[in-house]
C-alpha cells in the first residue's frame, strides 16, 4: 500500500511539473523564434504561443521520437556489469574469438574503436 501511495504522490508532483516545463519550453521557443528568425530570414513572420508549441511537438516527433524516456538507467548498468563479469571470466582465446566475431559483424566501426595495444604491430615486435 505504501508503494501505491508513493506512486500517487509522485504522479501528483509530476503532472504540474511536466505542464510547467512544457509551457516554459514553448515560451522559450516562441521568444527565440520571434527574436531571431524574422530579422535574419526574409519572409519569416513572428509566431504565437500555440504555434511555438506545435513547433516544439513537431521537433520532438522528428528528432526525439517517443522512446521509453530514460534510455536505460539501472537496466543498462546491470547489463554492463553482467558483460564486464562475463568478459573478465573469459580466457584470452575466448576474448579474441569474441572480438573477431564483433569485427566481422560491425566492420570498420569496430576497427576504429580498437585499443592501440590490440594492434598487430605490438604483437609482431615480440
Amino acid at each position: 500500500m505504501k508503494k501505491m501511495d508513493h506512486r500517487i504522490k509522485k504522479g501528483v508532483l509530476f503532472v504540474p511539473i511536466f505542464i510547467g516545463g512544457l509551457f516554459l519550453f514553448t515560451w522559450i521557443v516562441m521568444l527565440l523564434w520571434n527574436g531571431i528568425l524574422p530579422g535574419v530570414i526574409t519572409g519569416v513572420k513572428a509566431i504565437g504561443f500555440f504555434q511555438a508549441m506545435g513547433i516544439l511537438v513537431l521537433s520532438k516527433i522528428l528528432f526525439g521520437g517517443f522512446g521509453k524516456g530514460h534510455r536505460g538507467g539501472w537496466r543498462n548498468r546491470e547489463k554492463w556489469m553482467e558483460m564486464k563479469e562475463k568478459f573478465s571470466g573469459m580466457t584470452p582465446e575466448e576474448r579474441e574469438k569474441f572480438k573477431s566475431e564483433w569485427r566481422s559483424k560491425c566492420g570498420s566501426r569496430w576497427a576504429m574503436r580498437q585499443n592501440p595495444q590490440d594492434s598487430p604491430t605490438d604483437t609482431a615486435a615480440g
